[in-house]
């Protein structure tokens, strides 16, 4: 039997073992997908499972995207370029890092028909997927990517990679077309962003990439301001599937029986 599983701290949340699973199951394949969290010194032999093929594939979340590239023997270039890890595999004996993200988020903005193209982009963070939206909002062509971190010294660094993006101080309200929340703050009820939605305006896209709950605080306040909310629902079940397409071969069908899955 193949073992599968999604690593983080927190990992309760992850929804990925049902979907997982799910696809597991109707395409009849002897594996199993399970959650782990673990901390960071945990992280090397995890790695050596993957090359005794102990595990046949990782997904990996916040706040480890970064924190495991030291162990891996090769990263895709996408993850080269984002220097973010969200999918790990076993190929010829070396260990492979590589980013679904980044098609996962395209893949969902292009879902909901939202022309990226000339826009203002106000995006949330600058640690784990950041690097990954950045570099698809690049793709498809935003006139301006702005970022804003509670840690200013992050958003600096992500800066030295992606020369593009402006570094805006956080909690300011610079005018934007979307806004993205690429933080864990939402994860939590007693956790809010630090945002004057009054100051906002109408007719803005609100994205989180949060999708557990289905609606954060973000996205109700940018429902009552006139603005149109989505959870990173659809950007999870795309990467899911471009993960699940490396490890088996095969690509899983995203019918309406996984949307209710993720929910």
């Amino acid at each position: 039997m193949k073992n599968f599983l999604v690593i983080g701290n927190p990992i309760e949340h992850s929804l990925s073992p049902k979907l997982h699973n799910y696809w597991i199951k109707i395409n009849n394949l002897n594996a199993i997908y399970n959650k782990k969290k673990l901390e960071i010194s945990e992280l090397e032999i995890l790695i050596k499972d993957v090359r005794e093929r102990k595990i046949h594939g990782i997904n990996v979340t916040v706040p480890f995207k970064n924190n495991i590239i030291p162990f891996l023997d090769k990263l895709s270039s996408e993850a080269e370029k984002t220097q973010s890890v969200n999918t790990i595999y076993l190929k010829d004996d070396i260990v492979v890092g590589h980013n679904t993200d980044i098609e996962g988020f395209e893949l969902a903005i292009k879902n909901i028909k939202y022309d990226v193209s000339g826009k203002k982009v106000l995006l949330l963070g600058a640690g784990g997927v950041s690097p990954s939206i950045i570099l698809a909002l690049s793709k498809m062509r935003a006139n301006k990517i702005l970022i804003s971190n509670r840690t200013q010294s992050k958003a600096e660094n992500l800066k030295k990679t992606f020369k593009e993006i402006e570094i805006v101080e956080w909690g300011a309200i610079p005018n934007f077309d979307m806004i993205i929340n690429a933080t864990s703050l939402g994860l939590k009820d007693n956790e809010n962003i630090n945002i004057d939605y009054s100051k906002v305006g109408s007719g803005k896209l609100f994205y989180d990439v949060i999708y557990n709950p289905s609606e954060t605080k973000f996205l109700k306040s940018a429902k009552k301001t006139g603005n149109k909310g989505e959870n990173g629902k659809k950007m999870f079940i795309y990467q899911a599937q471009a993960s699940f397409k490396i490890w088996n071969s095969l690509e899983p069908t995203i019918d309406e029986k996984v949307m209710e899955l993720v929910n």
